[in-house]
């Protein structure tokens, strides 16, 4: 990697339905020189760079791969373009930043991780779950030894998704899984090795055609290298009436934490003393994990502590700047610029991205085998 002490950072982000909502972010952090938009909407390009002020901007990708005046390139582009974009970013020398997934085959993360070693760039998946209130909460416990022992780990994330753009319509849900498998291997620090999934459900012919993928739900066991904890995790994208949710929970000896309701407070669990009768008395409490501007920069710190709806009438830019995904979006920001700053891997970087992406595609084979077992590669040096 180049070193860029002493040097601000030259961003470029591609893709403004959702990355509209990170754009003004990276123009605040004060590592940042200036920022550029990309988006092929000509239309949302203009009315997004006259609204919020970025000058430099741009329809064609390719265009910022091939100049000299960018050091990084958040991608925020749809899922099928995800690692080719990558692997051109990486292969033009400048640093990769990534929404989720890292990809939706085996040989696609392979490809990444490979490009960013040859490259000696940094890669980073963009992946809120590690990011949010509720997971800094849970991570600050485990660093107290306040779990104990963790026993089990179980995630998911339940969400509709007719009507959004086409490449959605069919998705296996394992594809998509970050969200749910992320903090169960992160609070651990353990990689999943080998699952067993099962598919649910049914789904309209239309969904299956794109995909050949008959569920629009699926549930898997994951083995992971810490043994011998295992992992439950559930995804569901059509054909099932649950309003959005993104859930983690930790069992562990001395203390469990579930967060499993995107609107209520999590609940945490203490191990009290043995009972008269059977078992011990187990103390229940809500909590309030707080924001973190404590942990960013004062100039992104605004964007915990103030929320800045960007267009209440684009579902994807309605995600709240800063506060959106639980106050996720300084802190990946922030990550990433400065992992470039210090010379060094970002926490997401692009191993720990594959070990966590691999997991759901290689669940999503499972459950089209009828739920045989698949071992999960691993992408370690």
């Amino acid at each position: 990697m180049n070193n860029q002490q002493g040097r601000k950072i030259r961003v470029a982000l591609a893709g403004l339905r959702f990355g509209g909502a990170f754009a003004p972010i990276y123009h605040a952090h004060p590592d940042v020189e200036y920022v550029a938009i990309c988006d092929p909407d000509e239309t949302l390009l203009q009315q997004y760079g006259d609204k919020f002020g970025f000058e430099r901007r741009y329809t064609d990708l390719q265009e910022i791969l091939r100049s000299d005046e960018y050091d990084a390139v958040h991608l925020v582009t749809p899922i099928p373009m995800h690692a080719q974009q990558s692997i051109d970013v990486l292969n033009a020398g400048k640093h990769c930043a990534c929404t989720v997934p890292m990809a939706t085959t085996v040989d696609e993360l392979k490809a990444i991780v490979a490009a960013q070693k040859l490259n000696n760039r940094n890669y980073m998946m963009m992946e809120t779950a590690v990011y949010s209130y509720q997971f800094l909460y849970a991570q600050e416990m485990v660093e107290r030894g306040e779990f104990g022992p963790i026993q089990f780990l179980r995630g998911a994330h339940y969400q509709d998704m007719e009507n959004w753009p086409a490449y959605w319509m069919g998705l296996p849900p394992m594809h998509y899984a970050t969200h749910a498998v992320s903090p169960l291997l992160a609070i651990t620090g353990a990689r999943a090795t080998k699952v067993h999934c099962f598919g649910s459900g049914s789904m309209r012919e239309e969904l299956v055609q794109r995909y050949g993928n008959p569920y629009p739900v699926e549930t898997a066991i994951f083995q992971l290298d810490k043994e011998p904890i295992s992992a439950e995790v559930t995804r569901t994208l059509f054909h099932t009436a649950r309003a959005y949710m993104e859930s983690f929970n930790i069992y562990g000896e001395k203390a469990s934490l579930e967060w499993h309701m995107e609107d209520e407070a999590p609940i945490l669990f203490k191990m009290g003393d043995l009972q008269e009768g059977r078992g011990r008395n187990i103390h229940t409490e809500r909590i309030a994990p707080p924001a973190r501007p404590d942990l960013l920069p004062p100039e992104l710190a605004y964007y915990i502590t103030n929320q800045d709806e960007l267009d209440p009438n684009n579902p994807h830019q309605s995600v709240l700047q800063g506060n959106g995904h639980h106050g996720s979006h300084p802190h990946l920001v922030h990550e990433f610029i400065r992992s470039i700053v210090e010379d060094r891997k970002p926490r997401i970087d692009a191993v720990t991205a594959a070990n966590w992406t691999a997991a759901g595609i290689c669940a999503h084979e499972s459950a089209m085998k009828g739920g045989k077992e698949v071992l999960i590669p691993s992408f370690e040096e």
